[in-house]
């Protein structure tokens, strides 16, 4: 009987030791606005729709920037006209999206193809904490090219940021879905 008292009450005052924990870092938890889309105003070779809470930012030479100013994120929009020049406007894109390896776990590509509008191109999500998570080009194969590139103005922490990519994703497909040429 003295063996199980003593055996309790050593439990008791070994168990009740406290231990400090150290607690994992928090991120900021991001509010998205609803999905309400807007034809863009600024007149361009090319047309589409984008988030109505986003800021269009007029570039030159037809170029384009969406930016996200509460996700502190922006696609940047390049324009350029084919002229004889598809494949090595096609190879320059690639290389900017392969550019990002050294610190991409991973590069999913999904092609997309609209023939009734005459828009084909691939959307590449870069998966990591590489500097742009989501590139993209599009053309007619004749006289048009848009590319873009999503970027935050912050230090890359993937797990950070995927729901703000996720969010935004949504939105390029939403571009993709509903670009046309202004011929």
């Amino acid at each position: 009987m003295r063996s199980l008292i003593f055996f309790l009450g050593v439990f008791v005052f070994v168990s009740c030791d406290p231990q400090t924990q150290p607690k994992p870092s928090a991120y900021l938890s991001l509010e998205y606005p609803e999905k309400v889309y807007q034809k863009i105003s600024i007149l361009r070779p090319y047309s589409f729709e984008v988030l109505a809470s986003s800021k269009l930012i007029d570039e030159q030479e037809d170029w384009l920037k969406i930016q996200y100013p509460a996700l502190k994120a922006s696609v940047s929009i390049t324009y350029r006209k084919v002229d004889h020049n598809l494949g090595e406007l096609l190879s320059e894109a690639e290389k900017l999206v392969f550019k990002h390896t050294l610190k991409a776990d991973e590069i999913i590509y999904k092609d997309f193809s609209n023939a009734k509008k005459r828009v084909f191109g691939s959307i590449y999500e870069i998966t990591g904490n590489a500097a742009s998570q989501i590139q993209f080009h599009a053309t007619d194969s004749t006289n048009h090219f848009i590319k873009g590139s999503l970027y935050f103005y912050t230090t890359p922490n993937y797990d950070s940021i995927l729901p703000a990519v996720a969010y935004i994703e949504k939105d390029i497909f939403h571009l993709m879905e509903t670009l046309e040429w202004n011929d």
